[in-house]
């Protein structure tokens, strides 16, 4: 979906070519790719370009993404959905190290969470840290996702199988951090 929206402090739009040099420059760290599964290291302009290129604007919600933009400062992230290994939406993240501790995840996947839960009508959302990503752990608990299982991933930006936590944000549990859960729903 060919979607924009805006938070306190960031713009959350579509993925551009022209993002890839900065795409490729926070990625090519492997404190923030070996934090990711899917994403190789080193990390190279080629690498930004050709997954760029895979990008559609037509998506379905579960898989739309949304580069985090930082007014005056550029990309400065990734936030998105993308189908997991049970065929079911699951919303991964990354932010570049030099904006880390700032609140930006938390703020960014918090806003992208509203568009989803909104729009599709979904029950709940899956996500996941691997075991030694505590700062990651931190923002999904800010947000209200809860440890449902752990089992291991392959980070293939450090070359091996990882213990991941497996994590869910269920829709009432969403709406009641907000005030919204209608009377009488059981988180």
């Amino acid at each position: 979906m060919d979607v924009e929206l805006r938070s306190r402090r960031l713009l959350l739009r579509q993925p551009r070519p022209a993002d890839a040099p900065r795409i490729a420059h926070f990625l090519n760290n492997l404190r923030v790719s070996g934090n990711l599964a899917r994403v190789p290291y080193p990390y190279h302009l080629s690498d930004a370009e050709a997954w760029l290129a895979t990008w559609r604007p037509d998506r379905p919600a579960g898989e739309t993404g949304f580069s985090i933009e930082l007014p005056g400062e550029g990309l400065i992230g990734h936030c998105g959905f993308h189908l997991g290994q049970a065929g079911a939406p699951e919303i991964g993240y990354w932010l570049a190290e030099p904006f880390w501790n700032r609140g930006f995840m938390t703020e960014a996947a918090a806003r992208i969470l509203d568009w989803y839960f909104d729009i599709t009508g979904a029950d709940d959302i899956a996500s996941g840290v691997f075991a030694f990503n505590k700062a990651s752990l931190m923002v999904q608990t800010k947000l209200g996702f809860t440890q449902v299982g752990t089992g291991t991933l392959h980070c293939l930006a450090r070359h091996e199988d990882l213990r991941h936590i497996d994590t869910r944000l269920t829709r009432t549990r969403w709406l009641d951090r907000q005030g919204l859960a209608p009377a009488g729903e059981a988180l």
